[in-house]
């Protein structure tokens, strides 16, 4: 599938279509069914375990969103998929049990998260789990080292950068990504529009998508300066 059409062609659920953690939890296999129900696209977050394994998981920390604390990146994989989602009996999945779960039903966009100094491992572990799967699929990042080394991995999965801000140095350095062979963008919808996200799509015909939309003021923020939405805390 194109890039364009992978990204484009229907709303994004922020780490699926959750209900706000009361019932469906974030980043959880019911929220991504939930998203494929509606025939949504699903964006999700992963995290590297300790013994390397790509976790679906927003936060650093256990805290938010379980009744445990401590951080993801001291527990094993096999530790983490024991751990349940506050008040549900859905637990922390990995990234290649969710794409056995999503099969290619519909698109997935992935963000890698900043792991300090394991942000070499993260995009291998990530780039490993893609092989052979068939379903439309990206991988993003606000880290510029993360999509060098998922690049270097070689695997033909497009990948492109999350972005915000509107200031000089933050456009400036945004630039930096274009040079690694981003294919899209995924640029924080109140920082709508610049120079930057402009350039983007005028001088390099690349999508971009906006992020976390939640009010109709940024539904039309996206539709005037953007490609696509990725949504949350309502139904597009």
């Amino acid at each position: 599938m194109d890039i364009r059409d992978l990204l484009t062609a229907r709303p994004i659920a922020h780490r699926g279509l959750h209900d706000g953690n009361v019932h469906c939890m974030e980043n959880s296999l019911p929220a991504f069914e939930a998203a494929v129900n509606r025939d949504f696209a699903i964006e999700l977050d992963v995290q590297l375990s300790a013994d390397h394994v790509a976790m679906v998981f927003h936060d650093e920390s256990l805290d938010r969103l379980t009744g445990e604390s401590g951080l993801v990146a001291e527990r094993t994989a096999a530790e983490l998929r024991s751990v349940t989602l506050s008040g549900t009996d859905a637990c922390i999945p990995t990234l290649a049990e969710t794409l056995a779960f999503v099969s290619g039903r519909v698109p997935v966009v992935i963000e890698m998260k900043d792991n300090g100094d394991r942000n070499r491992q993260l995009p291998l572990a990530v780039a490993g789990d893609l092989v052979g799967y068939s379903g439309p699929v990206a991988v993003m990042s606000f880290e510029k080292q993360l999509l060098s080394h998922f690049r270097k991995s070689g695997s033909p999965v497009p990948f492109g950068l999350t972005a915000e801000g509107i200031g000089g140095p933050a456009l400036a350095e945004h630039e930096e990504a274009l040079k690694l062979g981003i294919s899209f963008v995924s640029y924080h919808v109140k920082a709508l529009p610049n120079a930057f996200v402009a350039r983007v799509r005028e001088d390099f015909g690349l999508p971009v998508i906006t992020w976390t939309v939640r009010t109709p003021e940024d539904v039309e923020t996206t539709r005037l300066h953007a490609d696509q939405m990725t949504f949350e805390g309502f139904i597009p």
